[in-house]
């Protein structure tokens, strides 16, 4: 009878005791046999355990779990919990996500399922000099020439003489992507606003490794924090990159680019993601290497805050908004002016100057992780831009589409709302910030007489829609609209 257990749970979840040594034991001491036998049953237990954990994990709408989840929900030590995991995943029964702190694990059946939501990938059409490229750079690293940071690359770039993405590209790409007619700096982002922090925070994220899906994105900006849940680094990514966002369409039509706009969009980008608080907006002081490249970048903080502030100076000199995005995204990687959180922050970066004169955003829509990890490498090794220029075309003409659709639905502007817009904003601040009701917030606001009934009635409907997932129209945090919101929305206090 025991023989027979054993044949039948021996593979199961890894005892690195091998079967042969096991029944040697049961020859020779069955005290020793019945051990084994009880830590079994306590192996297939807990294994049971986590499944079940995992699936209800699921339930609630997260599809990769951490270990120091489980461990919570066990109530077991983080070494033995990873030991069940990594005997798990090497029987099938899980599957192992990301590397280091970013490790997530899924059940099997659930990542198959998953897969059909992921996005499905396309590439562009590669030049004949982006596939040069890719042919060199998919060689050994060994048979690769380590290098590091070349100033040349920037200081040979003259603004409006030199260009890294070819002119006629350039103007095309501004044709297609311009607002039409004259509006402030920002309009166009403030419109699309709520589908833009969607699109560029997910799909940013995804660029990191990020396993949220679109829907679960979704419903966790419309709860606007994490309430309660263990934390989450995904999670975390994703939220960073909407306060990013929701900064950046406010304060770039008043400050433009600048230092400061970059060094607080990554500290917006990273915060709660790196160890060291004071390494957030700051010049690095440490050493940061990149896998999969030869690349390395220079470590002298002088240089890097040198040639940050070179960067930055270059791109405001740019006069099509097009080619300084591309600028913009292209040497901020190159720098890797931060301890981490480059990439993401080059890529919101690139929207600065698309906002200004009022182009479509840059959401990087359907990017395929390994096309833009491969353009980068080009620019890191070669700084030779052949697969940028190829992406970063693709990728703006598909954001330009969708972004285009979306204003036409909007219709043509409301007069009243245009008109009022600012004074909109001034009164709702007034009622959610200072808690003031809708009288007192109107008292110092002058109004035409005809227009005093409508602004009244958009007022109130634009306060009864109000909530975290979409304050960032009016200029109001998460924080201070959900007090409000928590309050009961009063109007009339």
């Amino acid at each position: 009878m025991g023989i027979h257990f054993f044949s039948l749970h021996a593979s199961s979840y890894q005892n690195p005791i091998t079967f042969d040594l096991m029944m040697i034991c049961y020859k020779h001491n069955l005290i020793i046999f019945y051990q084994f036998l009880r830590f079994f049953m306590r192996n297939i237990y807990l294994a049971d355990t986590i499944l079940s954990i995992m699936a209800d994990f699921y339930t609630k709408g997260q599809v990769a779990v951490s270990a120091s989840q489980l461990c919570e929900q066990l109530s077991q030590s983080r070494p033995t919990v990873n030991r069940y995991l990594e005997s798990m995943v090497l029987a099938g029964d899980l599957i192992r996500i990301g590397k280091g702190p970013a490790t997530r694990y899924q059940l099997p059946a659930i990542a198959r399922v998953e897969a059909h939501a992921l996005p499905r990938f396309a590439s562009p059409e590669w030049s004949k000099e982006a596939l040069a490229l890719q042919s060199s750079l998919q060689q050994p690293l060994g048979n690769r020439i380590p290098i590091t940071y070349q100033r040349h690359f920037l200081e040979n770039y003259q603004p409006n003489l030199s260009h890294l993405l070819p002119v006629e590209l350039a103007n095309s790409l501004y044709q297609e992507g311009k607002m039409r007619g004259q509006q402030p700096a920002g309009t166009y982002a403030r419109k699309i606003l709520e589908p833009l922090l969607l699109d560029l925070s997910w799909w940013s994220s995804q660029l990191e490794g990020n396993r949220y899906s679109v829907l679960a994105t979704e419903e966790l900006f419309k709860r606007g924090r994490l309430s309660g849940e263990a934390v989450d680094s995904d999670a975390v990514m994703l939220l960073n990159h909407k306060a990013a966002i929701e900064f950046m369409v406010d304060a770039v039509p008043s400050y433009g680019l600048t230092t400061a706009v970059i060094y607080n969009l990554h500290s917006l980008l990273m915060q709660d993601l790196l160890a060291d608080v004071e390494a957030l907006g700051t010049i690095r002081t440490t050493v940061v290497n990149i896998t999969g490249t030869t690349y390395i970048p220079t470590q002298i903080p002088v240089l890097l805050e040198e040639m940050l502030t070179l960067i930055i100076e270059k791109a405001r000199l740019i006069k099509n908004p097009i080619e300084a995005a591309f600028f913009m995204w292209v040497h901020l990687a190159y720098l890797q002016p931060f301890e981490d959180g480059n990439k993401r922050t080059s890529r919101l970066s690139a929207n600065i100057p698309l906002m200004l004169y009022n182009c479509s955003p840059l959401s990087f829509l359907d990017v395929n992780p390994q096309d833009y990890s491969m353009a980068m490498m080009g620019v890191y090794e070669q700084n030779n831009t052949a697969m940028a220029v190829d992406l970063f075309a693709w990728t703006y003409r598909r954001s330009v589409k969708k972004y285009a659709v979306m204003l036409e639905s909007l219709g043509a502007p409301d007069p009243l709302r245009a008109k009022y817009r600012e004074l909109l904003t001034e009164v709702i601040q007034a009622v959610v910030r200072e808690q003031k009701s809708v009288d007192e917030a109107m008292q110092k606001v002058v109004i035409d007489g005809a227009d005093s009934e409508p602004f009244m009635a958009m007022l109130r409907h634009e306060l009864s829609l109000l909530g975290v997932h979409n304050c960032a129209r009016y200029r109001l945090s998460m924080a201070q609209t959900e007090v409000w919101v928590v309050k009961g929305r009063r109007l009339d206090v």
